[in-house]
């Protein structure tokens, strides 16, 4: 007989953006709960609102299959002692089995008698089984727990009710002190208590109490709803996943509704009236067919419609007020210049260990240049690059970023225009916070671009000469975010800038611009450049780990001889493209090969010519002339030629190693031919640590 479970945890109200990780997380830990003690089901179908989290599971097994299991234990020469008698180890293990030693055979295995017992366990019918979802229940991790009453217990919030209902009959257990039962609350203001006769009645009795209990329901009508508001004002709005997502997690019974604000406050940036309705008030904001800002927005109650007008007066006149707030700010802010913000940067700390935010955007500019300089942008890039570092901050001391945080770098480039400076600069200060997340937009400028790394670069150098590393989860100045943000923003640029050659040089124009960190923090420079570029290639590895790309290509490429990480990127692209070719293993073993007879010392040194009348037979000189094509246009070949092109080296080098014995009692000839493998494995190692790589 197929069963039918229903489970609501009722809560005071959840955090919108908690909501449907929770009800996630407790239709995983249910389906393994389930999975873990041999309870087949049909569907687990989930229910969540702002005060509940529910599961509707069908067609649960009546009861656990019995179990017939033969059961190994110890050897027999630990089971029973010389005479015969049975050892404390054969008695522990009959008596964990549910067994006695008279119910214990003999069996060989791999020439050696073992103890078995035959385990024969009942399956407990379902009823028995589900009582363990209470520790299901209470396992469940949330980003931000509390405490209520006098309990240690934590949970995401207070938990008010549970119905626990097998078919028609409530499934006894409590939590703290509260008990299952079948009685649910409706809606707060509207609703009232309902009993649930049975699991299937569940989201029909609940309706009835105004409470749509299916998410994905909900949301549909509010989406429903906010285009018949549109259709019937002949707007445009743009309904935001992520915010219909939040809104649609803030109520139980929605209703959306329309609101107006005065024009005036569309002389305000778009960008400051989406952040005040959007972010702030949770607002859907609308357009005109031609896509300009219209005075309105359209928002959802959680209620009814009875009384909507007090509630629409009563969001307008939240908005104004921050609308207010955004106008007085915006008309401050410009009484002054660009001069007088940056002036007062002096006095904002980046960090108290490290200095100013003058300073950080002084050794900025330093980096920027470099960094223009290497990947050759041209004199006018050069110059906007040099005074977007000069400037870029400066809107984190007006009055409105000061209010909306979420705007910082779009005032920037606001008020740059403003105060007239050219777009690509004004273009750049909005650009040099990309990418504010894993997937988030790149700088669509090269200048934005150089000025983003240039900022990212500096921080994670001053933070690590500061030994404030990145430590489990543990990243409070979001290094690691930066970090791929550099990743990222290299890829896409093509630009080829080797991290620890310019960490170098950043040094070594410090110094020479005499803008230093503290004593302290500079002598730390120089030994964190290395621990740096391990933390980039750990970034590296993390945009590897996107693209499913096999984890000893990913060992090779980031473990090889650069810090260059469009090579990197390139040289597992070719690698990841000849894989599965037929010649890839034996080319990889002849290249390997060469590699592990290379010394380091070798490898660190100038490279030494190869002498060739110490050449004792054709194979190397042929090895010989060969090596020396490949290497002569080994730069101004793609990774994928480079690697076609040391792969068609195998017959070569397998006839190499057939007539040669490198280490040949000869001195002179053993370094020649170390010398000569010594060549071949310094273009190899442009590729990437082969050795890595795993060929079967």
């Amino acid at each position: 007989m197929a069963h039918q479970f229903l489970l609501e945890i009722g809560l005071e109200e959840i955090p919108a953006h908690v909501v449907t990780p929770s009800i996630d997380q407790l239709v995983e830990r249910t389906k393994a709960y389930l999975t873990d003690q041999r309870i087949t089901f049909e569907t687990i179908k989930p229910f969540s609102t702002p005060r509940r989290l529910a599961l509707l599971i069908s067609g649960l097994a009546d009861k656990q299959p019995d179990i017939e299991e033969e059961v190994k234990g110890p050897a027999k020469k630990i089971a029973q002692d010389a005479d015969g008698n049975w050892t404390k180890a054969a008695q522990g293990f009959a008596r964990g089995q549910g067994a006695s030693v008279d119910d214990i055979v003999f069996k060989e295995l791999k020439g050696e008698q073992y103890v078995y017992v035959q385990k024969h366990e009942v399956g407990q019918p379902v009823s028995e089984v589900l009582t363990g979802i209470k520790d299901v229940i209470t396992a469940m991790t949330f980003p931000t727990m509390m405490k209520w009453g006098s309990y240690k217990f934590q949970y995401v919030r207070p938990i008010r009710w549970l119905v626990a209902l097998l078919d028609d009959d409530v499934l006894p257990f409590s939590i703290l002190d509260i008990n299952t039962g079948k009685t649910s609350q409706g809606h707060r203001f509207l609703g009232h208590e309902v009993e649930i006769q049975h699991p299937a009645d569940y989201e029909e009795a609940l309706t009835s109490q105004f409470v749509i209990a299916d998410a994905d329901k909900r949301k549909a009508k509010i989406r429903e709803q906010i285009q018949a508001i549109a259709s019937e004002h002949d707007w445009t709005i743009d309904i935001d996943d992520d915010l219909l997502e939040e809104v649609n997690n803030l109520v139980e019974w929605p209703t959306a509704f329309a609101g107006h604000f005065d024009e005036k406050y569309l002389t305000i940036p778009d960008e400051v009236l989406i952040t005040s309705m959007k972010d702030h008030q949770r607002f859907f904001y609308v357009k005109d067919a031609a896509g300009k800002l219209l005075p309105n927005f359209v928002s959802v109650r959680n209620g009814n419609d009875q009384y909507l007008a007090n509630v629409v007066a009563g969001n307008e006149k939240v908005l104004t007020a921050r609308l207010e707030d955004a106008m007085f700010f915006y008309q401050e802010d410009q009484k002054h210049d660009i001069d007088f913000y940056v002036n007062k940067l002096k006095s904002v700390s980046f960090h108290d260990k490290i200095g100013s935010m003058t300073e950080h955007m002084k050794r900025t500019g330093i980096i920027a240049n470099l960094i223009g300089q290497r990947v050759g942008l041209s004199e006018t890039e050069l110059a906007d690059l040099q005074r977007a570092s000069e400037i870029y901050k400066f809107d984190l001391v007006t009055g409105m970023v000061g209010e909306f945080a979420e705007l910082q770098g779009v005032m920037g480039e606001k008020y740059a225009l403003l105060f007239g400076e050219k777009p690509a600069v004004a273009q750049a200060i909005r650009e040099h916070y990309m990418p504010i997340s894993a997937e988030g937009s790149l700088p669509q400028s090269n200048v934005g671009a150089a000025l983003a790394i240039a900022d990212k670069y500096d921080s994670i150098t001053a933070f690590f000469a500061a030994d404030m590393i990145p430590n489990g989860s543990n990243d409070p100045y979001a290094l690691r975010r930066q970090a791929f943000g550099i990743v990222r923003i290299l890829r896409d640029r093509k630009w080829h800038l080797p991290l620890l050659k310019m960490g170098q040089d950043f040094e070594i124009a410090l110094s020479n611009k005499h803008v230093q960190f503290n004593p302290e923090l500079t002598a730390n420079l120089s030994a964190s450049r290395q621990r740096i570029q391990e933390f980039m290639n750990d970034r590296v590895r993390q945009w590897f780990a996107g693209q499913h790309v096999r984890h000893d290509i990913v060992d090779a490429v980031t473990n090889a001889d650069t810090s260059d990480v469009v090579n990197m990127l390139d040289d597992a692209a070719a690698l990841v493209a000849h894989a599965d070719d037929g010649n890839f293993k034996d080319a990889i073993e002849a290249l390997t090969r060469v590699a592990r007879l290379t010394k380091d010392d070798l490898l660190n040194a100038p490279a030494v010519p190869v002498d060739p009348k110490l050449f004792e037979n054709e194979a190397e000189q042929k090895l010989y002339d060969a090596v020396n094509d490949v290497k002569a246009h080994f730069d101004g070949r793609t990774p994928e030629q480079n690697y076609k092109a040391l792969a068609d080296l195998q017959p070569v080098i397998a006839d190499y190693f057939d007539a040669n014995m490198v280490m040949d009692d000869d001195e002179a000839i053993r370094r020649n031919r170390l010398n000569q493998l010594a060549q071949l494995t310094k273009l190899t190692i442009q590729l990437g640590d082969l050795k890595q790589l795993i060929v079967k």
